[in-house]
């Protein structure tokens, strides 16, 4: 098995999106990793005709590439390329690592074979995927830490009640703690630390948004690089904002601010607009960066 560097950048990331699936769609891999299915090419001018038994190998090969590729993180990374026998003992493999949200490659590699049988294949498929591990492990940055306290009500309704919050109040944050929590571990870049065991004040009494930033201290103590505060404001019966901040805990200082601005929407579409505002101020802004 041998690899090589590979023609310039432009020229490689042409010939390989021209690879398209041959006979399958694209498969996603944990932890934000899509690995195209390879296309295969046959030059090599044999007068036997192998389109079964290459097309069996392809698909043995690539169930292979997507179980043994297990490093993770929380970049969107995508895995090209194609085969092609050249001769009877000789064929290539062009595979490229692609960042999808920076817009980078961070690995081109020609690949050369003996063989077309089975342990030939297996070969080469241990020596790509060893390859691409080795990059996803260095390109994927582990998780942050991540502490989402729960979100709090600010009731300026007409309504609004001073004795505490409703069964049905208590009931709402919840979904949206829930689902702002559920959603960033979904993205992978975020682990979510358990914070049930905090017990300061400003966390009983639900008043972490007026705390002058005592939550990254709380967070910092749970084991978390940074806090999230989150806040519904109810405007009306059908309107409401959503708000939140995520501090350093090391500094304290602000990495992430926004609101939802007004929405429509009774109190259980919450959780609709507090995930929404997640995932355009915090996952989709992070990728922009």
């Amino acid at each position: 098995m041998h690899r090589s560097s590979l023609v310039p950048q432009a020229l490689l990331l042409g010939l390989l999106l021209g690879l398209r699936p041959a006979f399958a769609e694209p498969a996603s891999h944990p932890a934000g990793v899509t690995i195209d299915d390879f296309r295969y090419v046959d030059t090599s001018g044999e007068v036997i005709d192998q389109v079964a038994a290459h097309q069996t190998r392809l698909k043995a090969f690539m169930a292979a590439l997507r179980r043994d590729i297990t490093t993770g993180g929380g970049a969107d990374i995508r895995v090209i390329g194609g085969i092609r026998k050249s001769s009877t003992l000789v064929q290539w493999a062009r595979v490229a690592v692609i960042d999808v949200g920076s817009n980078r490659i961070l690995s081109e590699k020609l690949y050369t074979f003996r063989g077309d049988n089975d342990e030939a294949w297996d070969r080469a498929e241990a020596f790509i995927s060893r390859d691409i591990r080795e990059v996803l492990a260095t390109a994927a940055p582990p998780p942050i830490q991540i502490a989402v306290f729960d979100f709090e009500l600010e009731d300026m309704s007409a309504a609004g009640s001073a004795t505490g919050l409703a069964a049905s109040d208590i009931a709402y944050l919840a979904d949206v703690t829930n689902g702002v929590r559920e959603q960033l571990a979904r993205s992978g870049r975020y682990h979510v630390v358990e914070t049930g065991g905090a017990n300061a004040g400003a966390l009983r009494k639900h008043a972490l948004r007026d705390c002058d930033g005592c939550d990254a201290g709380i967070a910092r103590e749970l084991g978390a690089d940074q806090s999230l505060v989150g806040v519904v404001r109810r405007v009306s019966r059908t309107e409401y904002v959503v708000w939140l901040q995520i501090r350093d805990t090391r500094t304290g200082a602000v990495v992430s601010e926004g609101d939802s601005g007004l929405r429509m929407g009774a109190d259980y579409s919450w959780v609709r607009g507090a995930v929404r505002l997640v995932g355009d101020r915090v996952l989709e802004g992070q990728s922009r960066q």
